[in-house]
Parts: C-alpha cells; sequence; structure tokens
C-alpha cells in the first residue's frame, strides 16, 4: 500500500507560490493501478516523486509499505561514466538481485547490441531512456511509477517489448501513472485521478476522471456534488 496523509507541497517560482498539493489524502492499494489526470505544469513529476522518495512533502506524511520503483526516466544511480552492463550489475546487487539475470534481461529488453558496454554517457536521449526503462522492469518492485507514460523512442520493436512486459506486470504488480492525456492511461489505470489547483479527486474509473478533467479543461462550471476525496 502507498499512502498520501495530508500531504501538502508548494514551491516558490519567484513571482509567487505554487501548490502542488493542498492537504491530499489518498490510498494507492495493492493490484489497483492508478492513473493521474493533470494539466501540464500542476506538479505530476513532483507527485511521482514524492510516492518514491525522491521529494519530501511540505507538510502530512507518505506512507510506503511496499517496494516501490523509481520514476520511468529517472536516472539517479545510473553512473554516466559506466557503461550499462557495470550500471546494471552494480544497481542489481543493491537490490539483492542476480546480476547476471538483470544485465541479461536488460541486453535483451534494450536492443542496443555492442552500445551495452558503453558509457551511458556517450548514449543518446533515446537510448538512455530505452535502459532506465529496462533496468526498471528487470528489478523487483510491489509498485511501478511511471511519469508521462512509456518511453518515446524510435525504435518499435523496443516499444512492443516493453509494452508487453509491463501490461504482464499488471497481473502481480500495481502501477501509477500520471499524464496529461487521458489515452496514456487507458491500457494501465484501473481507477483514476483528476489534480488541479492543489486539489487531488479520486474516481473509480478512468472515465469518471475523464468527464471532469474534459469539462475542467473547457472551463465549464461543475457541481461540488461531482467532487469527493477519498481518504
Amino acid at each position: 500500500m502507498l499512502e498520501f496523509v495530508n500531504v501538502s507541497k508548494s514551491f516558490w517560482t519567484g513571482t509567487q507560490r505554487k501548490v502542488i498539493l493542498d492537504r491530499a489524502s489518498f490510498r494507492v492499494e495493492l493490484g489497483n493501478s492508478l492513473g493521474i489526470l493533470a494539466p501540464n505544469g500542476t506538479g505530476k513529476t513532483t507527485i511521482i516523486n514524492m510516492m518514491a522518495g525522491l521529494e519530501k512533502p511540505d507538510e502530512g506524511q507518505v506512507n510506503r509499505n511496499c517496494r516501490v520503483s523509481f520514476p520511468l526516466g529517472f536516472m539517479g544511480g545510473v553512473v554516466n561514466r559506466h557503461t550499462a552492463m557495470e550500471n546494471s550489475r552494480y544497481i542489481a546487487r543493491l537490490y539483492g538481485l542476480d546480476p547476471d539475470y538483470v544485465e541479461a534481461f536488460c541486453r535483451w529488453m534494450t536492443g542496443i547490441d555492442e552500445y551495452f558496454d558503453m558509457p551511458i554517457g556517450t548514449y543518446s536521449s533515446g537510448m538512455k531512456a530505452r535502459f532506465t526503462f529496462s533496468l526498471m522492469l528487470a528489478l523487483d518492485f510491489d509498485i511501478y511509477l511511471i511519469d508521462e507514460g512509456m518511453p518515446q523512442t524510435t525504435d518499435a520493436e523496443f516499444n512492443r517489448k516493453a509494452g508487453e512486459v509491463l501490461r504482464e506486470r499488471l497481473a502481480t504488480t500495481t502501477v501509477i501513472i500520471v499524464s496529461h492525456q487521458a489515452e496514456t492511461l487507458e491500457k494501465f489505470a484501473r481507477s483514476a485521478a483528476v489534480l488541479r489547483d492543489g486539489q487531488l479527486t479520486m474516481f473509480d474509473t478512468l472515465e469518471e476522471a475523464k468527464q471532469l478533467y474534459d469539462y475542467e479543461a473547457q472551463g465549464t462550471e461543475i457541481p461540488d456534488t461531482t467532487r469527493f476525496q477519498h481518504g
């Protein structure tokens, strides 16, 4: 279980205070993958980072009673001067996993051939995304955190393999995915929420969340009776 209890988070932009969350309380149970719809600039990455423990809330508590992944695309812990082979084996040892397995899985998933034995600092942004996503899938987590969906690479084979593996994981693990597009959440989310102006509104289905998200995007007034929070 991953739980936020009265969590508040904000930043000073230089001209005003940007509120990311205002006393938000919600819970993600294992087996119930969650999608969060939020416009750009509202703090999607900040929330994902708080879930992973990379950022602290200003107030409240984030309780992690399970193994939560680092966010997709997060490069922390990956050393650019080392090769993908060296990085994958080192991080496998940190998590108490078999280095041979993690290396072999990442080699297969990335499909970057001889580049796997070259320093990560020499990679293109697409190759780095493929490696970090492959590394995340190779490790053993209860909840996987994804910011704005699957890596957008030009390699169709990687996208196919990564998508198949992630869908298989849904049978035994949980995904939390944030995006400004409902279509990004459709393949992974079983319940959904809408984030706007520091308020996180939870729904049982993505369709319900999408209705509120679309209404607010059009500037339509929503009756207060449609809003609720799960504690």
